[in-house]
């Protein structure tokens, strides 16, 4: 438990920052395809798990969509790598549904220990009480979304509809992490939601994750990264502008998604 500040307000429009970039799907703590992907994207990296590091190639760095932990095997590694890339000006990183949820846990706050987050806390069991006070401090800076390249190119965790591009606030948070719920469940008790892509016309090109999906493709400008890694799928990888797809395949499934759905369906019939 920890009595960490309120979260500090983000800058999100960082028009000046034109790129060129390296944009990466959902992590969630599998460290060592990510290393291979940056691998293969031309970084120099350093995989020494308690102070790993990546040096991007000239002009480029990397973009992080969020959910860097749960479920996955080596949770803190991959926050410490994103730690240090972001702090060392070599990337950035948007805050997803699973950060943002971390973030409250180790604020003391009383949230459901769920969809991996018991990973993550038993991995961070045994790790120092300043190593916590950073990461609740990197956590709590994470901005909810970006808006770079002159306005171009618009990242955040669950997409972002264009009249929310470069707004702060309650409903642009929510859609940020969670994407346009509808506000209903299925029989599984998941969130449905609708499909902002399918109806989205605008200008900039929005690169977002969380929610698996099987295929990574273009959609009205719009591209969902996250290609279920952590489920035994593969890490995706963009380069932008080049609009260049890299992929890495899981080296095993290291969380069950038919596991996580029947225990979300127990959830909802316990609620009813």
């Amino acid at each position: 438990m920890m009595n960490g500040a309120d979260k500090n307000p983000s800058e999100i429009l960082r028009p000046e920052e034109r790129g060129p970039f390296d944009l990466v799907g959902d992590v969630h703590g599998c460290f060592d395809e990510l290393l291979e992907l940056l691998r293969q994207l031309g970084y120099e990296v350093d995989a020494n798990e308690a102070n790993p590091q990546a040096l991007p190639p000239a002009g480029r760095r990397l973009v992080f969509l969020g959910d860097l932990a749960d479920r996955g095997p080596k949770c803190p590694a991959v926050l410490r790598l994103a730690m240090n890339m972001v702090r060392a000006g070599h990337g950035f990183c948007v805050m997803g549904n699973h950060d943002n949820k971390l973030m409250r846990q180790l604020k003391g706050n009383d949230v459901e220990v769920s969809r991996g987050l018991q990973e993550t806390l038993d991995q961070l069991a045994g790790e120092s009480p300043e190593f916590l006070a950073e990461l609740f401090e990197f956590l709590g800076d994470l901005p909810m979304h970006l808006v770079l390249d002159e306005g171009r190119l618009v990242v955040a965790h669950g997409g972002l509809s264009e009249s929310l591009h470069g707004v702060e606030s309650r409903k642009a948070k929510a859609f940020c992490l969670f994407g346009d719920p509808t506000g209903e469940e299925d029989e599984e008790g998941f969130p449905v939601r609708r499909d902002w892509a399918a109806a989205y016309k605008g200008q900039a090109a929005v690169v977002y994750g969380h929610t698996p999906v099987d295929e990574v493709l273009w959609i009205n400008n719009t591209i969902n990264l996250d290609s279920g890694c952590v489920f035994g799928g593969q890490l995706t990888g963009l380069r932008y502008p080049e609009r260049e797809l890299i992929q890495v395949r899981a080296q095993r499934e290291y969380y069950s998604h038919a596991a996580e759905r029947a225990a979300a369906t127990e959830r909802a019939k316990k609620a009813e």
